[in-house]
């Protein structure tokens, strides 16, 4: 089986067709190979996605993209601070 990354909404999705599955009667196995994942990829995906809507999962993964950059921005900025610190100190 080859790697393959799933979109936000693509893991929704394939959790509420699990879920309805799971529902039918359908054991967890049965459920990951009709889904072509890994049992231990359902319990990851149903940890961190359960219960979220598509424009949930979206709007988080847009959150975690800005998060990153604002940390990239502050460490760039604590460089430049030390770096002026240590030119008005002398310390070459």
């Amino acid at each position: 089986m080859t790697r393959r990354r799933h979109t936000p909404e693509q893991i929704i999705r394939k959790l509420a067709e699990g879920n309805r599955l799971l529902g039918t009667g359908a054991d967890i196995a049965d459920v990951c190979r009709h889904l072509e994942i890994a049992e231990s990829t359902w319990h990851r995906w149903l940890s961190q996605y359960g219960g979220m809507k598509a424009s949930d999962a979206k709007r988080l993964k847009e959150l975690e993209g800005e998060n990153a950059r604002l940390k990239r921005l502050l460490a760039e900025a604590e460089l430049d601070k030390a770096m002026l610190k240590e030119l008005a100190e002398g310390n070459f």
